[in-house]
């Protein structure tokens, strides 16, 4: 595991997968955007998985790694989705996504499809949560899975934008944990992480953990209060910088609580 990857460079992790740092950190993004290049031992075309941010040298340092057979997106936000379009117009690679209307060239990704590209059997997860169109890819045979933002090398991640919704994030999160033992977490942002299932666990623990320090506030709170005001309780040993993205994760919470 590389904390700290060198922005441009094909670092190799698994057998099959390779990672491009994009040159965009952030709060958000931590490093930068994670770009996965995939291919199969021998196999001379590849899978990009999240092309990243529309930057020229970005991209072209991605198609130093081709041919490109087929360009794949964890989901819509632009650090991730941005250079798909001019990435696909670069390498002539079909896109392809759960949203249907980020597709160039191939139709949408389905639930449990298996997608044949690179010598590689890729498997699709649907996971929302993050946001409704996220995805996960299971690279069988790999022992890996690409987590987009669902879950991250390093803390935590935003709930609740574009309708995404903590139930559902749960649910994805058990999805991830019920996976073979030791499979290899690649993340959107930050480093790899040697077991994906103990990872998705202990991202459930620390769900239900919040969800316990909002229910704990909400004790001492005005009925219906704004996001912001729990905030300031549950989240208040964390840098305000970050308050805004706390927000949206509490609107989540609160939502499944009344829901609950």
């Amino acid at each position: 595991m590389n904390e700290h990857p060198a922005y441009e460079v094909l670092r190799p992790v698994t057998e099959a997968a390779g990672v491009v740092l994009a040159d965009n950190p952030s709060g958000m993004t931590l490093d930068g955007t994670n770009s996965w290049v995939l291919r199969a031992p021998g196999h001379r075309g590849c899978i990009v998985v999240d092309p990243g941010p529309d930057e020229a040298h970005h991209l072209d340092r991605l198609r130093e790694h081709g041919p490109v057979e087929l360009i794949l997106l964890t989901h819509h936000h632009l650090d991730h989705s941005e250079a798909a379009r001019p990435f696909a117009e670069l390498t002539g690679a079909p896109v392809r996504a759960l949203d249907p209307q980020l597709c160039l060239g191939a139709e949408g990704l389905g639930a449990g499809e298996a997608v044949g590209a690179a010598g590689l059997d890729v498997r699709v997860l649907a996971t929302p949560g993050h946001t409704m169109d996220s995805l996960c890819f299971v690279v069988d045979g790999d022992g890996s899975v690409l987590t987009g933002d669902t879950v991250l090398g390093r803390g935590t991640t935003v709930l609740g934008d574009h309708h995404g919704a903590l139930g559902d994030y749960l649910r994805s999160l058990e999805r991830l944990a019920a996976l073979p033992a030791g499979t290899r977490l690649l993340p959107g942002h930050g480093p790899d992480l040697p077991d994906a299932p103990e990872t998705a666990r202990q991202y459930l623990a620390h769900r239900e953990q919040r969800l316990e320090q909002v229910r704990e506030a909400l004790r001492s709170l005005p009925r219906d209060p704004e996001p912001r005001q729990v905030v300031e309780v549950v989240y208040a040993d964390v840098d305000e910088s970050l308050w805004p993205a706390a927000d949206i994760s509490v609107a989540a919470q609160l939502e499944y609580l009344r829901e609950g």
